[in-house]
Parts: C-alpha cells; structure tokens; sequence
C-alpha cells in the first residue's frame, strides 16, 4: 500500500483491485469451505488455492513460500459470517 499526500486517482483505484479475483474465488467456494474446513485460514493467489491452514501465521508463511515477497496472495479466515470485532 502506498502512503503519502498524494495518491493519484489511478494508484487509489488500481489498489482497490489487488485481490478482487482471490476475493471473489473466496465467495465462490466459501459455502463449500465452511463445511470443510471451518475456521482454517485459506491461501489465495489469482485463482490458486494454495492450501487450508490451521493459523494465520502458517498460511502466511506459506504464501509467501509460494508466491514470493512480491507476489500478492490473501490469507482470509474461513467462517460462515465474519466477525465483527468492537474497540472503544
């Protein structure tokens, strides 16, 4: 993610589209995956499906094994509805 003052219109909306395709392979198969590996964290790359992880820090570490430093992948908790986290 860039940061600054002065983030183009084209930076702010090519940023917006990293990880659209991993996020909706995710939507695609998340029914199929709640069944079969609920609360496990999945890997994705474009369309690759990299694996089922039982932590965070495991699929990152796999991600990043896989795809490299610089490649993009998204690490995303599988759950049948997100939870929503409160902070006063």
């Amino acid at each position: 993610m860039l940061t600054g003052a002065f983030l183009s219109r084209n930076t702010v909306a090519a940023e917006e589209k990293v990880l659209q395709t991993e996020l909706r392979v995710f939507e695609q198969h998340k029914q199929e995956w709640v069944q079969s590996h609920p609360g496990d964290f999945v890997v994705i790359s474009d369309m690759t499906v990299a694996g089922f992880y039982p932590d965070y820090e495991s699929a990152f570490k796999a991600g990043l094994d896989k795809f490299g430093v610089r490649g993009s992948f998204l690490v995303k908790q599988v759950w049948a509805e997100e939870p929503v986290y409160l902070i006063h």
